[in-house]
């Protein structure tokens, strides 16, 4: 009976191996921008001058067939980039609404600096400059992750612009400063040199899907991993540790009661996403990104602000469970 379960343990491992070793094989090396990775809509760049270099920010303007008049921004996660927006300016276009999906410098298709100084602040002037190019005056603005962060200090900064105001398990909801140890800039990236595709997956599918994968989750992963066949990866790894800095620095929790648009919080109950889990005991790991929690917090800070709670649904509802967030998001953003 041993020996039948050893065997069968044994063709297990094999099969996860012979799969994994499969999908890697898939995996293409990626330009700094992304050059020979194809967006759903076609993308425009905006030239920025920024701490005297010269840079690109990438962003998709979708326009519906039957406008509105009204207008829907999407914010990205670290992780990510403007591509996995997808369905939801589909869906937002079908609607009338005119999208506007930027991907922020360091990320995605833009530029990837050399040297640069990030800011929330430095975020949401660039996100504002497109706005200003496209003569938008007037926006609903919507962030996942670390883009709920850039979200909100967007919303403070230009509250005369924004309508609508929404936050999908957004990253900063808690002060995570008071809790872990800070890890210098140096550290960070010598932690993204080391990130392959074995490693971000195992991240994703632990963090995002609490391991119920579908093939749908392949294209994030190889997004970011391929980026660790590029033979500039140096910078791009550079740029995400200066990121995981800004993150980590400048929270914006402290300020959610300043703000004064409508809001609506959409939070994967599932979520456990916290910056710097790993450097803390487990006594503490147990007391950070607890997004039940948050998410109340967040909606006493918000005067008159709803909150959608989604159960069994982890950091990426409008990947995970579309229908369960676009439906929410629908509803609140009818004008």
């Amino acid at each position: 009976m041993k020996t039948r379960f050893t065997i069968l343990l044994t063709c297990c491992l094999l099969a996860t191996t012979v799969f994994t070793t499969q999908a890697q094989s898939n995996i293409k090396a990626l330009g700094l921008c992304l050059e020979n990775y194809t967006y759903p809509y076609p993308v425009q760049y905006l030239k920025l001058t920024l701490q005297g270099e010269n840079l690109q920010m990438a962003y998709m303007d979708v326009k519906p067939d039957n406008y509105n008049g009204h207008n829907v921004l999407l914010l990205h996660g670290k992780n990510f980039n403007g591509a996995y927006w997808a369905t939801t300016i589909q869906a937002l276009t079908q609607k009338g609404f005119r999208v506007i999906v930027p991907d922020q410098i360091g990320f995605g298709k833009s530029s990837k600096p050399t040297h640069l100084q990030y800011t929330f602040q430095l975020l949401a002037q660039n996100t504002k400059a497109i706005l200003d190019t496209l003569g938008i005056t007037k926006i609903n603005v919507l962030g996942h992750s670390m883009g709920g962060m850039v979200a909100t200090r967007f919303t403070l900064m230009y509250p005369q612009v924004v309508e609508k105001f929404i936050l999908e398990n957004p990253i900063g909801l808690e002060d995570w400063k008071l809790k872990v140890p800070y890890q210098p800039v140096e550290t960070w990236y010598k932690n993204e040199l080391k990130q392959n595709y074995e490693s971000i997956r195992k991240y994703q599918s632990d963090s995002y899907y609490d391991n119920k994968w579908k093939p749908e989750y392949d294209e994030w992963v190889n997004l970011q991993a391929g980026w660790t066949l590029s033979p500039e990866y140096a910078r791009v790894a550079w740029n995400a540790a200066l990121t995981y800095d800004m993150i980590f620095t400048q929270p914006v929790c402290y300020e959610f009661t300043q703000i004064t648009a409508p809001t609506l919080l959409i939070i994967g109950q599932r979520d456990r996403t916290a910056l710097g889990k790993a450097n803390v005991n487990d006594e503490v790991r147990k007391t950070m990104g607890l997004y039940p929690e948050l998410g109340k917090l967040t909606q006493q800070k918000i005067k008159g602000s709803q909150l959608v709670p989604l159960d069994n649904v982890g950091h990426l509802p409008h990947i995970e469970a579309f229908d369960r967030f676009i439906q929410p998001l629908l509803q609140f953003l009818q004008p």
